[in-house]
Parts: structure tokens; C-alpha cells; sequence
């Protein structure tokens, strides 16, 4: 069998084992197929964790991937401290970060650290305070069908989705990306 090449193709959002429950595939597996591929690199995203990260880093240069370390972080409706339901929102959503550098994967540490330890609401949660404070040097795409935009264009609430495409558009600039997935929805 021999894969059609991919040449060009990244995925920047993908969960390997370290997603329970969502993801499985391991970091040797993803990178050994993702170069029978042609890809040039990979990210690995997975969901509130950075558990596999140097295993991913050492396993993608083996391979000769280059390696993007991101997380798809949960973010509270409000301070990822306030333990309560919000009527109308959910726990937390999901956003998507990517580290472009040095700076970007630290202030990833740094957020992911942040909430397990302070945001821990059913998940470890961070919140738009954070992502002011810890944003250089990363690259945040809109998230998937459960992300705040996405929550909120399914709600029918299109001015709020406005709302917080232009608030992280703000926030990142440049370095804010709209997530398109073909889930055939």
C-alpha cells in the first residue's frame, strides 16, 4: 500500500492518546504516518493537557516532522475561578493554541498550568484574562464545533459570535485563525 502524499497538508488540530476519551493514536504512530504522508509538519492539540509534548517534540524530529505544540484549551464564559453555572452558556468551550516559539510554547505552560490549578471546573479551564496576559508567541484558531463562536452561532446568537470573533481578532491580530472543519453538519 502505498499513502497518497500530502504535500503542503498540516493538521494544526489533532488529539493523540493524552485526549482521553477522544483521542488514540500515539506520538511515534502520528509522526512515522504524518512523513509517509508528506507532511511537513503536525501539531498535536490535545484537549486541556501538554502531557505528551516532549514525546511528541523527540518523536516528530526522528521522523523529520517538524513539530507544532499546541493545546485546545477550555475556556470559562467568564473567570475560569467562578465555580457556578452560567444560564445560557456552557462550562467551558474550546479554543485551540498553537505555539509559534520559545515565548509561545512557555505562556502555553504557563495557561495550562494556570488552569488546573485555579480554573479546575469539571475540566481545567482558563479564561480571557489569562489569554491577555499569556498570548505572545501563540496562534489561536476559533476552536472546534464547541468553541465559543461556534456556541454561539448554534444558539442563533450571531451579534455574540460577531462579539467574540472580533474580541480575539483584537487580542491576536494577525495571529487569529477561523476554524473550518467538514463534519458534513
Amino acid at each position: 500500500y502505498a499513502p497518497r502524499r500530502m504535500s503542503g497538508f498540516v493538521h494544526l488540530h489533532l488529539h493523540t492518546e493524552y485526549s482521553l476519551l477522544d483521542g488514540m493514536i500515539r506520538t511515534k504512530d502520528l509522526t512515522k504516518r504524518a512523513k509517509q504522508l508528506g507532511m511537513p509538519a503536525v501539531a498535536m492539540t490535545d484537549h486541556g493537557n501538554l502531557f505528551g509534548a516532549i514525546e511528541f517534540y523527540i518523536d516528530a524530529k526522528k521522523a523529520g516532522v517538524k513539530p507544532i505544540i499546541g493545546c485546545e484549551v477550555y475556556l470559562a464564559p467568564d473567570k475560569k475561578e467562578l465555580r457556578k453555572e452560567i444560564p445560557g452558556r456552557k462550562n467551558s468551550s474550546h479554543l485551540t493554541l498553537l505555539a509559534m516559539n520559545e515565548t509561545g510554547y512557555s505562556n502555553l505552560v504557563k495557561l495550562v498550568s494556570r488552569a488546573h490549578l485555579d480554573g479546575f471546573y469539571y475540566k481545567p479551564r482558563t479564561d480571557k484574562d489569562d489569554l491577555v496576559t499569556f498570548n505572545e508567541g501563540l496562534i489561536c484558531l476559533s476552536g472546534c464545533l464547541n468553541g465559543e463562536v461556534n456556541e454561539f452561532i448554534q444558539q442563533e446568537q450571531i451579534e455574540k459570535a460577531r462579539e467574540s470573533v472580533a474580541w480575539f481578532h483584537e487580542l491576536f491580530g494577525d495571529r487569529y485563525y477561523l476554524e473550518l472543519h467538514d463534519h458534513g453538519l
